[in-house]
Formats: C-alpha cells, sequence, structure tokens
C-alpha cells in the first residue's frame, strides 16, 4: 500500500516573506475547502481539477484550522451539514456557510484560537487557544464551559470517540480530560518536545501524537504507549486517522508518510512542499490532502493494498482498476471500475467490491454482479460462506452473493460508523456485534432475519471485550464464538442456549489476537508471543481437562514484535508482524480431516487417521469429538491411546448402566452439566439417580430436598449424610436433616431399597427395548 500524490504546477495560495499556515477541509468525497494567511478560501474539485476563489476573507482574518460540520451521524443525516467552523488569529472563531459568508463571528480567546473541532453528532465545539483554554460551545456558538486553563498554548484537541472526553496538549504533555466534573483525568509525559498534534480515531479508539521531537508515536485510551517511531528529520507537525482507524497518516518538512495502526509505515512520500500543516482524509477514506507550507495542497490517493485468499492475489493498481493474478499459472486478469475503489474483501472464493455508487460480486473474474449502494460509503466488508455483510454509515445489511438483499439487523443506539473487524462477527446463520454504550455485552442476531436471536437477550461477559470472532463451520444450533477481553483472556461460548444461562468457558490467556479457520472449527491465536492452535476449542464443553492437549504450540522465536493473525486458510495462518513484515506458519491437515470424518460419523476413518498420523493431540481431539457424539467405542479407544484409564473406566461404568437414560445422565455428568443430569434423571422418572447424583456431590439440602418432594429414599439422604459427618468425627447442627432423622439407620434396609430400584431400573429398559424390536419387526 502506498500513496499516490500529485501537485498543482502553480501554487493556488499567495506566499508571505513568512511561512504561511494553511488549513483543509473536505466537504464531499472529491471536493475540498482550503484557507490560508492571503485571506482566501478555495475550493478544489478533484473531479474536474479546477479550482475556484469562494471568498476572500476581511484583512484582519488569519485561519488557524478548518473543520466542517458532521454530515451523518449513526444512521442520521444531519441537515446543518453546510457550514464549517474556521479559527483564526485574532482570538475568534467564525462559523462560516459553504458559499464563504460569515455567519457568525465569536470572541473566544485572547491571542489566537489554534484549533477547532466540532464532536461526532454535531452537537458541540471545542475550541483551544494560545491563552492555554480549552472552551466548549454550543452549535449556535454559545459558551457552555471552559473545560481546562493552564499555562501554556494548546496546540491541538481532539474529541473521544462517545464525545464525553477531551485529549488535548499541555507543552509535552497529553492529558485525557472526561466532560464528567467528578470523573478522572489521565495526565502523562508524551514527548520530548512541545506536543504539535493529536488525533483521536473514534472506531479503534487509539491517540496519535506528533512533536517537536521528530516523533509520532500511538496510545491507547488509557495513556498506553504502543508504538514510538524513530526520530525524523524535521518536527511532526500534522498527522490524522482515516476514518476507518486502519491507516493514519504524518506529514513533517517535504514528508507524507502513510503508516498503519499499529504504528508500522507502509509508504514515505518525499513532495517539494516546505511543512505539511494540515492533514485531512476523506469521508470514504480512499483520498488524503495536505496543507503545505509553500501555499500548495497536496492531494494523495491509497493504491496498491493487496488483498489473498488461496491462489490469488488482488491488487488495487489504480483507483478504479484491480489486477487479479493466479500465483498457479501466472494468469493475470484486469478488472476495471466505473467509479472508484472504496472497499474490498475476499474470501470463501469470492470477491466482493465496493466503490462509491454500487458493488460488484466476483465469482469469476469476467461477469461481476452489480447492484446499486444507498450510502456510498462502505467502511466495512465481512463475508462468510454463504453471504456476505457491508457496514455504511447507515447500518448494517447482509447480502447473498447473488445480490439479494436479505437482512439488515439495528438495535437501539446503533452507531454503524464506528463498527470495525473486532466488533463484528458473521457467519452462515449468525451476525454478532460488540454493543458501544457497554462492552461487556455482544448482541446477537440471525443473520437470515436480522432478528435477535432466541429470547433477544444478549450475551453479556463479566469483563469488557475486545474482539469477537464466530465459528465457520457445522450446524447453526452449534455455533460457538470466541471472545477476547481486556485482560487479554480468550474464551469460548455457545451462540443460541436455548433459555439458560450460557457456559462461558476460559480456553486461553495472554491471547493478543486470533482467527478461525475457513473450513474446520480450528482456533488459533497469538498467546504470549507463540502462535497456538485449538485443534478442538469445543472440547471445553464435553471434558475441558482434555484442552491442554488438543493444543499445538509454535515458538514464538520466528516472530518479532507484536504479531497479529491475519486470517487462517484451509493449512495456512498468515501473520503481519510488528514492523509490517509479513510471515506465513503451516498447520498440519490432519485436524481438519478429523473434523471432517466427526462430522459425517465416519469413526473407523478418524480411527485410522490418528493410528496413522501417531499424534496425541489428535487422539484427544477425537477423544472429545468421540464423547460429543456419544460414541464410547471410538472415545474408549482414543482415551486409552493417550493413557487417560480413569475415563477408560468411566465409559465402561457408562456402559454397565441400566438404562439409556441413566446412560446419557451420566455422560451429561461426565461433562460437568450437573443441573441437565439431574433434570434427565428426573424426566425419565428416575428419582433415585438423580437423589443420588447429589449425594455423590455432597449436595446435600438439594439430595434432600428431591427425596421429601418425592417421598422416597429420605432414609438414604440421611444414612449417607451421618457416614460422611461421622468419618469428620462431627455431629449434625442442619435444623432440616435434624428434623427428619429417625433414630437408628437400618444399612441393610437401604441398600435393599436401593438394589430393587436398580433392578426395577434394568427391567423396564429391558421391556422398552423388546417393545421397540418387536414395533420395527412390525
Amino acid at each position: 500500500m502506498r500513496l499516490k500524490t500529485s501537485l498543482l504546477k502553480e501554487s493556488k495560495h499567495i506566499l508571505f516573506v513568512v511561512m504561511e499556515h494553511i488549513c483543509v477541509g473536505w466537504t464531499t468525497a472529491d471536493e475540498l475547502y482550503s484557507c490560508s494567511e492571503d485571506h482566501q478560501i478555495l475550493k478544489w474539485n478533484l473531479l474536474t481539477s479546477e479550482t475556484s476563489l469562494i471568498v476572500k476573507l476581511p484583512e484582519e482574518i488569519y485561519p488557524t484550522d478548518l473543520h466542517w460540520f458532521p454530515k451523518t451521524v449513526g444512521v442520521k443525516k444531519q441537515a446543518q451539514a453546510e457550514i464549517f467552523v474556521l479559527t483564526s488569529t485574532d482570538g475568534k472563531f467564525h462559523l462560516t456557510s459553504k458559499m464563504g459568508r460569515i455567519e457568525k463571528s465569536v470572541e473566544a480567546h485572547k491571542g489566537a484560537v489554534l484549533a477547532g473541532r466540532w464532536n461526532y453528532d454535531g452537537t458541540a465545539l471545542i475550541t483551544a487557544g494560545e491563552d492555554g483554554q480549552i472552551k466548549i460551545w454550543s452549535k449556535s456558538g454559545m459558551l457552555r464551559s471552559t473545560l481546562a486553563s493552564q499555562g501554556s498554548p494548546v496546540y491541538s484537541v481532539a474529541w473521544g470517540p462517545d464525545s464525553d472526553r477531551i485529549l488535548y496538549t499541555s507543552g509535552r504533555q497529553l492529558i485525557i480530560k472526561p466532560l464528567q466534573p467528578s470523573a478522572k483525568i489521565i495526565q502523562w509525559k508524551a514527548h520530548d518536545g512541545v506536543i504539535l498534534k493529536v488525533d483521536w480515531n473514534s472506531v479503534n479508539d487509539l491517540i496519535l501524537s506528533g512533536g517537536e521531537d521528530c516523533k509520532y508515536k500511538v496510545w491507547d485510551s488509557f495513556g498506553h504507549l504502543l508504538h514510538c517511531s524513530l526520530s525524523h528529520d524535521y518536527p511532526v507537525t500534522s498527522l490524522s486517522w482515516a476514518p476507518d482507524g486502519e491507516v493514519f497518516a504524518v506529514g513533517s518538512f517535504n514528508t507524507l508518510r502513510l503508516c498503519d495502526k499499529t504504528g508500522w509505515s507502509y509508504a514515505l512520500e518525499k513532495p517539494n512542499t516546505g511543512s505539511v500543516f494540515s492533514l485531512a482524509w476523506s469521508a470514504d477514506g480512499t483520498q488524503l490532502a495536505g496543507a503545505c507550507g509553500n501555499g500548495h495542497v497536496i492531494f494523495a490517493h491509497v493504491v496498491e493494498q493487496h488483498w489473498e485468499w488461496k491462489n490469488f492475489v488482488i491488487t488495487l493498481t489504480k483507483r478504479r482498476t484491480m489486477q487479479v493474478r493466479n500465483v498457479l499459472n501466472d494468469a493475470v486478469d484486469l478488472l476495471e471500475f466505473r467509479d472508484r475503489v472504496i472497499k474490498a474483501s475476499l474470501a470463501h472464493g469470492h470477491l466482493v467490491v465496493a466503490t462509491s455508487l454500487q458493488c460488484y460480486v466476483y465469482k469469476n473474474w469476467n461477469t461481476p454482479l452489480i447492484f446499486d449502494l444507498k450510502e456510498g460509503t462502505v467502511s466495512l466488508i465481512l463475508q462468510a460462506e454463504k453471504h456476505f455483510l457491508l457496514v455504511d454509515g447507515a447500518g448494517l445489511y447482509t447480502f447473498s452473493y447473488e445480490g439479494r438483499l436479505i437482512s439488515s439487523p439495528k438495535f437501539p443506539g446503533m452507531r454503524a460508523d464506528i463498527l470495525n473487524a473486532q466488533s463484528v462477527s458473521l457467519s452462515n446463520d449468525t451476525i454478532a456485534i460488540r454493543d458501544k454504550s457497554d462492552e461487556k455485552v455482544i448482541l446477537l442476531f440471525d443473520a437470515l432475519t436480522g432478528k435477535a436471536l432466541g429470547d433477544g437477550k444478549p450475551l453479556t461477559h463479566k469483563q469488557e471485550v475486545l474482539e469477537i470472532a464466530l465459528d465457520q463451520c457445522g450446524p447453526s444450533t452449534d455455533r460457538k464464538i470466541a471472545l477476547i477481553d481486556k485482560n487479554r483472556d480468550l474464551y469460548l461460548t455457545t451462540v443460541r442456549h436455548l433459555g439458560r444461562e450460557p457456559k462461558i468457558c476460559k480456553i486461553g490467556s495472554m491471547v493478543h489476537s486470533m482467527a478461525w479457520n475457513d473450513a474446520a472449527n480450528i482456533l488459533c491465536g497469538i498467546q504470549d508471543n507463540q502462535l497456538t492452535v485449538w485443534y478442538y476449542p469445543s472440547v471445553v464443553f464435553t471434558d475441558k481437562e482434555l484442552l491442554p492437549k488438543t493444543l499445538c504450540i509454535k515458538d514464538g522465536s520466528e516472530f518479532r514484535r507484536a504479531p497479529q493473525v491475519l486470517n487462517y486458510i484451509g493449512t495456512k495462518v498468515t501473520l503481519r508482524q510488528g514492523d509490517g513484515s509479513l510471515v506465513y506458519s503451516s498447520v498440519l491437515p490432519f485436524p481438519a480431516l478429523l473434523h471432517e470424518y466427526s462430522i459425517s460419523a465416519r469413526w473407523e476413518d478418524a480411527l485410522r487417521l490418528c493410528c496413522y498420523a501417531k499424534d496425541q493431540s489428535l487422539w484427544a481431539c477425537l477423544a472429545g469429538m468421540a464423547m460429543a457424539n456419544r460414541e464410547l467405542t471410538t472415545a474408549e479407544m482414543a482415551y486409552a491411546a493417550i493413557g487417560e484409564l480413569p475415563r477408560v473406566q468411566y465409559i465402561n461404568f457408562l456402559r454397565e448402566q441400566p438404562s439409556k437414560e441413566s446412560s446419557l445422565a451420566h455422560m451429561l455428568l461426565f461433562s460437568g452439566q450437573v443441573q441437565e443430569a439431574e433434570a434427565a434423571f428426573l424426566q425419565a422418572g428416575l428419582i433415585y439417580q438423580a437423589i443420588q447424583v447429589n449425594i455423590d456431590l455432597y449436595n446435600w439440602e438439594r439430595a434432600l430436598e428431591l427425596a421429601v418432594k418425592h417421598k422416597t429414599h429420605v432414609d438414604t439422604v440421611l444414612a449417607y449424610r451421618e457416614k460422611f459427618l461421622q468419618k469428620f468425627g462431627r455431629k449434625e447442627t442442619n435444623k432440616r436433616f435434624l428434623q427428619y432423622s429417625e433414630g437408628v439407620l437400618d444399612w441393610e434396609k437401604i441398600q435393599a431399597k436401593i438394589e430393587m430400584e436398580l433392578s426395577k431400573e434394568r427391567e423396564r429398559a429391558a421391556n422398552t427395548s423388546v417393545r421397540s424390536s418387536v414395533a420395527s419387526r412390525r
């Protein structure tokens, strides 16, 4: 990826003897306004390459900053999208119309107003001045409050993602100040020189800063340093996040740099422009404009983006052209588009391209399916095997690969503009979205209807969730979601849990990124700087002690600082290292084959595969899969192969159970599902077995409650309780047990009663099997 820059041959702003300050702002994706100390406001049209003078400002106005009123917020279009705020050196800010008429001028600061920024919904304006004050104004220009006052100038200011916090500079320090008076202020030393520019992205919640120490830095919203650049030759005078938060641009003297959100640099341009004082991205994130010290405005658009899937590599060569290359035979196809390409995604055998007005879906490279887009500014494309999801300024839309709109999920407080690949996930039947208003909550929707799953109750985790991912294979009833929380712990849970509380199981810690395989429910992730592959993560619901045996951990010595998982296709994991280089790691094909055999119940083939591979982790996976499918013979052999003799004995115990119902309930117990096992016993009328389960688990009160409720085996519970207390030399103190105790308990009578219960169960099971065989003969 790089920036393709262009400059007009003649400067359109008149140069003064001193270096002038110039600022820029986009009105649409193809129209830009710029202003400078020559008092001119110019309009630049990129479609016609024409420049026109909008207005010549009064002589006393020397502009310092320009920011357009936001056009769209969430799903609402703003009516007042035709004005911008212009700050100037005379201590005023000016609300100016698109035609250049100053609607209102407000005395704001003593000395120059150095920055002015609308919040994301346009309800407030913040200004920062040379006098060290930061003030918040209504959209009509009425003063609401003075948020801060300090002794040094505030050179730059930015709103937090929810417009509830402010980031501003104070010499070498950065300060995050919440708007609530009682909330805690975060302040830290960020640079070794005065900080000149900051920016805060609403999608990824990351902060950029740059200053006179000639470095740019990336921070999280708690002030933790994520990346520090090497020292440049000159101070960093401007920086700006792209709207989707995936890349940012940095400007310095004769320098323009494009960087990834993690900090490493994609490309460096050296235009002869002087210092780049201001940078602004177009709303679709494809074009960048820079205000330069020599009076020029530099334009750049992003080209040479790459997408890979199996044997295809696709490159955006020009704004409207893509090159498709098949690496197997070096065949090359060119794809031409009517409009500028904004977003693209390549997965599951389909290329989805969103331009400014249309969406193209390619299965082969000759005949795309084309349909029109409503909004045009697509910010995210996610693909599943059967359909894909588009996110734009107005909402979320699921389309089939034939171009048919399938669903459009909606929920209260939805802000589609801040969704990214970490906070949304798509599978063939489910859409998962992390709730921005409460990051512990994950909203789940049916992909085919757009309605909330089940009873509409969302999934709630105990910590804030950073990243979510749905598995891609298997039936919808067995859909799983993996999530990483703010402690960097990895959890797995089911999506459809039929009214009961979902079981959220921890399967890893210190996990920084993850991805599901596209063809099997295998998960990979970077765990403590090592690549870990969970061959069968669902084993945690069947036999969680097997989980460590189903892992494949690859040594992290081949990776450099902070690698990120990009995707996991077939047997290849693609990783992006901290310096931007790509690394590929291969995974054995056997686990995916084992998943395939398990789904199609080919247990003999699965056993042969494990015998051939001679891999303990495969045997462990097979044991878990067989137990989940109640295939006891295969499970017994797999457990024996990994030396789990207690589990082999338990399988034999399951076989000896007098009835199928009893065997099923004990398998639920094996998986740790105690309540479900008890319910299975009670549903089958096996009251004694339900009581005995609670006795074995020392759930004495529940055992007594069941015995009293069903008026049977009260003496059995009391006898086992007495035996338990005698073992520890204790006397009964529980009033409920004392209430039912009736002198000396007869163990022989109790044992006879238990034996009678078991024989009754055997007899009933035998009668059931006889009846079923007679029915089948008939």
